[in-house]
């Protein structure tokens, strides 16, 4: 090989590199926007009680650990199972989305952050009781779409007693 071929080999590699670097970049940006809105796509979809478009957010192979369940879920019947409780829940029941984290690598993405749901319980005054909580969403790209793969929620603990 001349050293010119080998320095045009060298410029070709380098830019070719540099170009797929801008292209991650930009990419992780809009991975990040997309997990974004299927996480508000999910509240949406809770928030109007609606079971089929949130089961729609979920991989055939998700594993759900709810917020108010004590079994794990790995399948479609028990998941949408979970979720169940959507056909009945109260007009009030609605979610609202704190903060998030979201990190991108390749075709997985992790959402990590805070929510809070109104109801469906109700205190002794008939006043709608809001349960705030963390969760983690695991997502993988597939056939175009972010999809939860695996989901963690578990209530938010009470704040600590100051010591004396």
């Amino acid at each position: 090989m001349s050293a010119r071929s080998a320095s045009l080999s060298i410029v070709f590699v380098l830019s070719t590199v540099l170009s797929a670097c801008a292209t991650t970049t930009t990419d992780d940006n809009v991975a990040k926007e997309q997990v974004a809105a299927a996480t508000r796509a999910w509240i949406d979809a809770m928030s109007s009680h609606n079971q089929e478009q949130v089961l729609a957010l979920y991989d055939p192979e998700a594993v759900l650990w709810g917020t108010t369940s004590a079994t794990i879920r790995d399948n479609p019947e028990s998941v949408r199972e979970y979720f169940n409780f959507l056909r009945t829940a109260p007009p009030y029941y609605k979610g609202v989305l704190g903060e998030q984290r979201i990190r991108v690598h390749d075709d997985m993405a992790i959402n990590t952050g805070t929510y809070t749901f109104v109801g469906p319980a109700v205190d002794a005054a008939g006043k709608p009781v809001s349960r705030p909580a963390r969760f983690s969403f695991v997502y993988r790209y597939r056939n175009g779409r972010w999809l939860i793969v695996d989901h963690h929620s578990s209530a938010v603990p009470a704040p600590a007693a100051p010591t004396k």
